[in-house]
């Protein structure tokens, strides 16, 4: 019976952990001491000698800092005196924690002794003669005496740095030591593992690796395109498992080829059909912007013509009857026009540019100049973000929305349209609001259908495609617009536009 090729990996994988138990565990002892020896090195020996050299140094200042007032009897020359005393305590002190029990404590011991010593008798004395009697008070011999106590002061610090340098040599000596110990063990370890893995990788390579190579030949003839070559299920078990379900996987491949061919297909012709469609609907539009426009303009004008030539002639009902033919072929000039600007949402002439939102809004406001004045109404905007978008769109959008708050104004005041928008996470939320007649929760939907009104037409005027043509330009842009139903003061609109990640600032 022969082993699968998981069991010999698993063979493998056994003797590699024993290897690999037994290199942990020496080299993590040869770390471990290597750790130690370059802690105290780094941790106690290195930042103990750093402070004692604080305090040398403080004791230095302490001493410039007396001479500078003995000379010049001014207190601020023994700031640097007082500030070396705390400087030196407090390095004393970490010295201390650092390293306890360290025979260097007792050179730190003999320098505390020495300076207290040096300030009680010598320093203190002078210090207190010159504010008594002023500068250069001092005898030459009691000055001095003050230097010899500070030089034995100064040789007990070179004691200490002394002490504390072969303390440094010592500790990386010992680190050395620790480091060649550490390499030559991991070299050890290393060739050792090395030759675990050779003799691993041939074992493997005679008897797993070699069928292997053969499926993977035949793998690459399949990903090369030939997916009318078999796979050889031959090998060992699970090598043979793999190789029947890499032909399993050849065979579905060919399946999914040809139905991804046949859905290119269907799609290629689905899209010429939609082409084709587009072309119909371009002409359309041109039949009816010329074809159609043109005989309701006859239609009004020869009607009006004949009110003009004969009016006299005709009675009230035959001039009401013009009148009705006259304003029908207008109205249907203004649908047909909202009809193409409907149909030409998203997909003639349409461009997306940096536009900022509050100069479309200006120029729908221009476009509106007119009923602005005569409704004497008024259009407070807020700061509004910019989006890319096509500017034309934006421009109707907002001409459709300030005209219906115009037209459905309210009888008992002036028209006023507030227009604001905010960021809420990652969309813009922009409101339209006015204060006019309003409209009720139940037709939030139904104003946004093509062709639905809510009043009469003698009533107001309109071809009911306004707000269904705001909906496609939002769709196109990929926000929404909808009613807020909890507004009553008059019509709320709320549009959502998704917010880019970091808003361009607007162009001056």
């Amino acid at each position: 019976m022969r082993w699968s090729a998981q069991a010999w990996f698993n063979l493998v994988l056994v003797v590699m952990v024993i290897v690999l138990g037994v290199s942990t565990v020496a080299g993590s002892a040869v770390l471990r001491h290597t750790t130690q020896v370059s802690n105290r090195l780094t941790d106690v020996i290195s930042p103990a000698r750093l402070q004692a050299e604080r305090i040398q140094t403080a004791l230095l200042d302490q001493e410039t800092g007396l001479r500078g007032f003995l000379l010049s009897g001014k207190e601020e020359f023994l700031d640097p005196y007082r500030r070396g005393q705390v400087t030196e305590k407090q390095a004393a002190t970490a010295i201390r924690d650092l390293a306890p029990g360290a025979p260097m404590l007792r050179d730190l011991d003999q320098i505390e002794r020495l300076s207290a010593d040096w300030r009680t008798r010598h320093a203190e004395p002078m210090i207190e003669r010159v504010r008594r009697q002023g500068a250069e008070s001092v005898p030459a011999g009691q000055t001095e005496a003050g230097r010899h106590a500070f030089d034995a002061l100064r040789a007990a610090l070179t004691a200490q740095e002394s002490a504390w340098g072969r303390a440094r040599e010592d500790a990386r000596a010992d680190l050395a030591s620790a480091r060649t110990s550490r390499d030559l063990s991991f070299v050890t370890i290393v060739v050792a593992f090395l030759l675990t893995i050779l003799a691993l990788a041939v074992l493997l390579r005679l008897v797993v690796f070699r069928p292997l190579t053969r499926l993977s030949v035949a793998s690459r003839r399949v990903t090369a395109g030939d997916f009318g070559h078999h796979v050889d299920t031959g090998g060992p078990a699970d090598v043979a498992a793999l190789a029947r379900d890499m032909e399993a996987m050849r065979r579905r491949i060919v399946t999914e080829l040809e139905e991804t061919r046949q859905s290119r297909e269907l799609l290629a012709q689905q899209a010429e059909e939609l082409r084709r469609s587009n072309s119909e609907l371009e002409q359309f539009a041109y039949v009816a912007s010329h074809d159609l426009q043109e005989p309701l303009r006859k239609v009004a004008s020869f009607t009006q013509m004949l009110e003009q030539r004969y009016g006299e002639s005709l009675d009230e009902r035959a001039k009401q009857y013009i009148h009705f033919a006259v304003d029908g072929a207008k109205r249907m000039q203004v649908l047909i026009n909202d009809l193409l600007n409907f149909s030409r949402i998203g997909r003639l002439n349409a461009e997306s540019v940096r536009l900022d939102l509050n100069g479309a809004v200006d120029l729908a406001l221009r476009n509106l100049g007119a009923r602005l004045e005569d409704s004497g109404g008024r259009v407070d905007v807020g700061d509004l973000p910019v989006i890319s978008g096509d500017p034309t769109q934006w421009v109707m959008l907002w001409q459709n929305l300030i005209g219906n708050a115009l037209k459905f104004r309210h009888p008992d005041r002036e028209p006023v349209v507030v227009i604001e928008a905010e960021r809420a996470e990652e969309v813009w939320r922009i409101t339209v609001t006015d204060n006019g007649i309003g409209i009720e929760p139940r037709f939030a939907e139904k104003i946004f259908l093509i062709f639905q009104r809510l009043h009469n037409r003698d009533q107001y005027g309109g071809t009911g495609i306004g707000l269904a043509l705001c909906r496609k330009i939002m769709a196109y842009h990929g926000g929404q617009i909808e009613l807020d139903t909890g507004y009553t003061g008059g019509t709320r609109f709320v549009l959502t536009l998704p917010a880019e990640e970091e808003p361009p600032e607007k162009p001056e």
